[in-house]
Order: structure tokens, then sequence, then C-alpha cells
């Protein structure tokens, strides 16, 4: 256990947050499965702020979760500061994104392109933790650097404790590397042997191997689980079992991961209407079954889907 702010981290595995995947019914799942730390979906400040009424579902949260960090994205430290201030009531911490690679929000000088405006992103952070005034932690996602001739992970890092982050979580990537190649651990190593605030490291877990070598070779006080998860919520629990107690437990069988279909189905039906949320489950659904006979002509079937009883059927044929 370690603290970020006043609030308690129960363990060393988070989930890290993810465009179309950690929504709020997913979310759920991986707090069942042991999930100490769980993050929002990214969500631009500036949306919010210009009541996008698309980020009404995104920012949905529920206390089963907690506690649960709100992501947001901007390169405004007063719009950003003034959102944080009006939604942050449901919400443990704040977290701000200065790591996210995509063109759309990196063009807009915001994401991983703070990391090329150290002084912007020490404004962000100070403005909002004068904001928070010590009630909601604020913490950074960032990456090791923007690319490989400017790799500034622990200057930067130092920078935001500096300012008054809570802690830091680091990708081992580059702006530039998006998702591909190694995870840079030595350097995020480096980070954490230069602050002395919690950082989380990131990037590259696929198994539970990976994962207590992230830990063991960064020196981090938790790892945050990103796209090992699609389809795979009990990963969580087999990474905690792992790094606790060194046991490597049951993969889930076929009829447990049907289950878990038809729950994640009801779930998200619930949340969002049918429509909606079969259109979005389809690429989960799909996840859920990699690696199972027959999986591909599944997966045909799944793109003409639109309703409940189609899918619930599609999922007993599996």
């Amino acid at each position: 256990m370690f603290k970020i702010g006043h609030v308690e981290i129960k363990n060393r595995v988070c989930v890290a947050p993810m465009a179309g995947i950690t929504d709020l019914p997913y979310r759920l799942i991986l707090k069942e499965m042991g999930a100490s730390l769980l993050t929002t979906e990214l969500v631009s400040s500036k949306g919010i702020f210009y009541k996008n009424p698309g980020n009404t579902t995104i920012m949905a949260t529920d206390r089963r979760e907690a506690p649960i960090a709100l992501q947001l994205f901007g390169s405004d430290p007063i719009i950003m500061a003034k959102i944080a201030s009006d939604v942050m009531e449901p919400y443990d911490i704040v977290d701000i994104n200065m790591g996210c690679p995509v063109l759309k929000v990196v063009r807009n000088g915001e994401g991983a392109a703070l990391m090329k405006d150290i002084s912007l992103a020490v404004r962000i952070v100070e403005t909002m933790v004068r904001v928070m005034d010590g009630k909601k932690p604020v913490t950074c996602k960032m990456r090791i650097g923007y690319d490989d001739n400017h790799i500034n992970a622990v200057e930067f890092a130092k920078a935001m404790e500096e300012a008054g982050a809570s802690a830091i979580t680091v990708h081992g990537r580059t702006k530039t590397e998006l998702y591909s190649g190694d995870c840079h651990r030595d350097v995020i190593r480096k980070v954490k042997e230069a602050v002395r605030i919690p950082v989380i490291a990131n990037g590259n877990i696929w198994t539970i191997y990976d994962a207590k070598k992230t830990l063991d070779e960064t020196e981090a006080d938790a790892v945050a689980l990103g796209r090992a998860i699609k389809g795979n919520p009990w990963f969580v629990r087999e990474c905690i079992e792992y790094i606790e107690n060194g046991n490597v437990i049951d993969r889930p069988t076929k009829d447990e991961i049907k289950r878990m279909m038809r729950r994640h189905i009801d779930d998200a039906i619930r949340f969002k209407g049918e429509y909606t949320a079969i259109t979005e489950l389809r690429h989960h659904i799909a996840w859920y079954t990699h690696g199972m006979e027959n999986s591909t002509k599944f997966r045909l079937k799944l793109n003409s889907v639109t309703k409940k009883d189609e899918l619930l059927h599609l999922v007993d044929e599996l």
C-alpha cells in the first residue's frame, strides 16, 4: 500500500486510462478484479468548458470504483483549473495527461506536446494544485520524452514534483515511438530515483512476468496495466497474485469468459442504452474471444449485430 496525497492505494496494480476501453462498466469489472487505482477515459478540458454532450458518458463514475481519477488534457491552465474546480467532487484524484501521442491532441499543444514546454506544464500543475487546495491530489501522466533527441523525463518529473504533483505515471516510450518498440525501464528507474513522490510505471506489460520485471527494474511504486486488459480483466487479478505472493493462478475457462461477456453486455446496455452499447461493445466482445476456437467466424458475425438478443445468441453459440 502507498499513498497519493491523502488517497490510499491498496496494491501495486493500477489500470491506465484508455479511450474507448476503460469506460464505467468495464472499470467496475476491473475494480472487482482488484485494480487499486482506476482512471476515466481521457477528457478534454475545453470540451467540458464548452459543454460537449459526449463528455457526460465519459465522465460518469460510481463510488464502487473508488479511488478514481479524472484524467484531463488541455493546454490552458486557467480553463483546466476552472474545470477541475467545477467537476471534481465525484473523483478522488485529478490526473493531467502529458503523454498522449495522438496527433489531434499533440498538434494543439496538449498531451505529449507539453513535454516540449516544461514551463507551461509547470503552470498547469501549479494552477490546478492551488485550486484543489489540498482537497484532491493532482497527478501527471507523461512519457520519457518527445523523441529520441529529447528524452527529458527526469527533468520533467522533477519540475512536476516541484510544481506540486502528488504522483507521476511514466510510459516508458517517447511520443514518436507511440506504442511500439521497447519500453525504456531504465529511464523510469531514473525518474523514480530523482523524485520523492510515487512513480507508476506503464508500458509493454503483457504478462504477469512483465509486471513483476517492470517493478523490479524500475523500483516504481506500482504498474499501470494498459492494452493487455482488453477483453482480459482477469489479468489484473493475476498480476496482483503473482506480484504479492508469487503464485500463477489459472486462466478463466471458456464458460467463465462467456459469463463475463454476458455480464458486460448487460451492464453496458443499462449504462448507455441498447444501440450505443452494442455498437461500442463489438470490439470488447471480439477481444474476449482472442485465441478461442472458431473466433474468426464469430467476429465476422459480430460486425452485423445490432440488438442485445442477437449478441447474446452469438455468445451462446461460441
